[in-house]
């Protein structure tokens, strides 16, 4: 018996690496029984008698699951985000962290198309790059597109780590891959596709090498449009927020209508994001007013 890792599952079959080569497997007969589904990212034990034949007997529990690509194990998500006016949304990019916030996946947030701005826009986005940056997220970002700068800071952060690649259609997401990786013109096509063909179950999904890390060739990410938490415990996916909540007058303050509040305080005194803070307040209304469904499947 041994342990790897899956890297690529496509019609019932699991490539596993382990010992330095890849196993072709499949998943054991009680698995579908069980409902017990592997996913690419899984460590798993196995059994196998050559390279090319091999079982699936257990799967080890997940640190993360993704639904959209479905992954197991991510640990780190690269956030490409469009600068450019038609593009660029706070409101999107605050949606993806808390969705990875939640989901207890690090972003990095990486700001594309920079090269079509004009100095005055760039030097905003700048300064909001900054904003992030104290409230502790990496973001790079460079004023040439795919600086040799920018994409070693990239290649830095994914050393060691599961990765998926979010942000919406034609921010730039399967470009940035084969800069880091030249030669992914493949997985480019794929990515277009599986873009436009909607759910497919054979669809290939893979976790390429890239910069000593490996990342879901499938971009997307599992659903940052309804947030499946409480209101009230949206604040503690606002690192900022749960930074100086301790200061509030009240325990288990939502910063919104409460007196004596120090996140409101310190938004007046311009320490914080507007932006950032308007968008909570969005969130928390969504979230309040999303009806509650009852019997969910899990």
């Amino acid at each position: 018996m041994k342990i790897g890792q899956i890297r690529q599952s496509l019609s019932g079959f699991y490539d596993v690496y382990a010992d330095g080569q890849l196993y072709r497997t499949r998943a054991r007969g009680n698995f579908r029984k069980r409902r017990i589904t592997p996913l690419v990212g899984d460590q798993v034990e196995f059994d196998s008698t050559t390279p090319q034949e091999g079982y699936i007997l257990k799967v080890l529990a997940r640190e993360t699951e993704l639904v959209r690509p479905p992954v197991a194990n991510v640990d780190l998500a690269i956030v490409v985000t469009a600068t450019t006016a038609q593009e660029f949304s706070t409101n999107l990019l605050d949606r993806q962290l808390v969705a990875l916030e939640v989901a207890g996946i690090q972003p990095v947030i990486y700001m594309a198309k920079t090269d079509l701005l004009s100095d005055e826009v760039y030097a905003q986005r700048a300064t909001l790059a900054a904003a992030y940056e104290a409230i502790g997220y990496q973001v790079v970002m460079d004023r040439a597109a795919f600086a040799p700068s920018a994409m070693t800071a990239i290649k830095q952060a994914l050393a060691g780590h599961v990765a998926v690649v979010m942000g919406q259609t034609g921010a730039g997401k399967s470009t940035l891959l084969n800069h880091l990786r030249p030669g992914l013109d493949l997985a480019t096509g794929e990515i277009s596709q599986a873009l436009n063909r909607g759910k497919h179950t054979t669809r290939k999904i893979s976790l390429i090498e890239i910069a000593d890390g490996l990342v879901a060739d499938t971009p997307g990410f599992s659903s940052y449009e309804v947030f499946d938490i409480a209101a009230n415990e949206l604040t503690h996916y606002f690192p900022e927020y749960v930074r100086l909540s301790a200061d509030c007058k009240y325990r288990g303050c939502v910063h919104i209508n409460e007196p004596k509040c120090a996140v409101k305080a310190a938004l007046a005194a311009g320490e914080l994001l507007q932006s950032r803070y308007d968008d909570y307040l969005q969130f928390y209304e969504t979230i309040k007013n999303k009806k509650v469904i009852y019997n969910k499947k899990k």
